[in-house]
């Protein structure tokens, strides 16, 4: 480490000892969270654990009555999972991009971010997984799609093949005898890159229709709202028409995004602003409206100001609030609807994946987590499903929760875990 990474380390360090006596006693957590008061940092506060891996046989922690074990190893940062109708598992293996660092604080970050293996040379592929013989473990692997750039979220709709890259969608003619793609593809809608570079996809239930998360460039707008321009909201596009809108804004950070069956709303996770505390604002995971505004950048929460934004007063009073807290600094980023049956013990409800915190004096998320929904809307606290992603003392990271999908089987649940290199599978025990 140079004498600048090592200062900036140090630094970092006394922020965290400083502000671990602030740490609210609870976690901002359901549909009326306690949010403790906006305390801007200046400094932001830097903690995260050193990536380490699997190894000595030890793999993540599961709930009662459940086990876990490795669907699929040896790949390169897995992010998403795609479960194709014929049983096919795929997986998007994708990172953020190396850069050269603009500031004394970003020299930081980006330092704490090639420790915990956040960034670097991206696989830009998507591989194909298959279970022969239905013990759980895939036997078979093949490149589905490569040369991509960062592939993330993915959709088949008939035929067609859509793969959400962090320029735009791409669409690939697929041959369902044979179950590979044919052709380079073709970019039906351009997004912005760099920033929050991952982009989620869904199709409507009647096939017409598909949805992309696309993040903000910065924080809170810190490079100016005019490079925010069809960011920080989730896209619709009809696949007849060609026609791509805005169909949600201020959503700083929308990734998951999954169907709750009862009522067809589109659900989303969404990571939040920072610099404002460790439980300040805490992530959710929230129904999206057509045509709402959920506060980004310039209040939180519903009406709640951030300050350090100048301020839009029409939109603020439009903001609406999100459904469910899932706490500070969690990077929720998987979810999928979980119907009842699926596990053991479990109801109806949302699975999150929570890569965890990176910004906050006592880690958050590092979890795979369920929450129990009823009549369309979340009914009671979160429940664990896997964990164990970290060391007691919180220094070393095993492994990260990223996408999470129902396994081919409907009987199990399959995560993507970046650190681990590796897709978990949790059945009943």
């Amino acid at each position: 480490m140079d004498l600048m990474g090592k200062a900036t380390e140090l630094v970092g360090a006394a922020m965290v000892a400083l502000r671990r006596k602030d740490v609210p006693g609870g976690q901002a957590i359901g549909a009326t969270p306690a949010i403790p008061k906006a305390k801007e940092q200046g400094i932001m506060t830097l903690k995260m654990p050193t990536a380490t891996g699997w190894s000595n046989g030890r793999k993540p922690a599961a709930a009662p009555g459940l086990q876990v074990n490795a669907f699929a190893a040896d790949l390169h940062h897995p992010r998403w999972i795609e479960v194709l109708p014929n049983g096919d598992v795929l997986v998007a293996e994708s990172m953020q991009a190396d850069r050269k660092p603009r500031s004394l604080m970003d020299h930081a970050m980006i330092a704490t971010m090639r420790r915990a293996r956040a960034v670097g040379e991206s696989a830009n592929r998507v591989s194909l997984w298959r279970d022969l013989d239905g013990d759980g473990v895939a036997e078979h692997r093949e490149v589905f799609v490569e040369k991509q750039n960062q592939p993330f979220g993915m959709a088949l709709v008939g035929d067609r093949f859509y793969l959400g890259n962090t320029d735009g969608i791409y669409a690939f003619d697929y041959d369902r005898a044979t179950g590979r793609l044919s052709g380079n593809g073709k970019r039906l809608v351009e997004f912005k890159p760099g920033g929050h570079w991952t982009r989620s996809l869904i199709a409507s239930s009647d096939g017409k229709r598909l949805y992309a998360g696309v993040g903000s460039l910065s924080n809170i707008g810190d490079e100016g709202l005019e490079v925010e321009i069809g960011r920080a909201a989730i896209w619709e596009f009809e696949i007849e028409t060609g026609k791509a809108r805005i169909f949600a804004g201020g959503l700083r950070n929308p990734v998951g995004l999954a169907w709750e069956p009862q009522t067809d709303a589109l659900w989303t996770v969404v990571n939040e602003r920072d610099g404002l505390g460790d439980e300040t604002p805490p992530d959710y995971l929230t129904s999206v409206k057509d045509g709402g505004f959920y506060g980004w950048p310039y209040c939180y929460w519903g009406q709640t100001v951030d300050d350090r934004v100048p301020q839009d007063a029409g939109l603020v009073a439009s903001a609406l609030q999100p459904d469910y807290a899932l706490g500070g600094h969690t990077a929720s980023l998987g979810l999928c609807w979980m119907p009842e049956g699926t596990l053991p013990g479990f109801p109806d409800g949302m699975v999150i994946g929570q890569h965890g915190s990176w910004n906050r004096a006592i880690l958050s998320g590092y979890k795979m987590i369920f929450v129990p929904f009823k009549d369309g809307k979340p009914s009671g606290p979160p429940r664990d499903i896997l964990s164990g992603f970290l060391s007691a003392d919180e220094k070393q990271s095993y492994g990260r929760p990223v996408g999470v999908a129902v396994g081919p089987d409907g009987k199990s649940l399959l995560m993507a875990d970046d650190v681990g290199d590796v897709i978990w599978r949790v059945s009943a025990a």
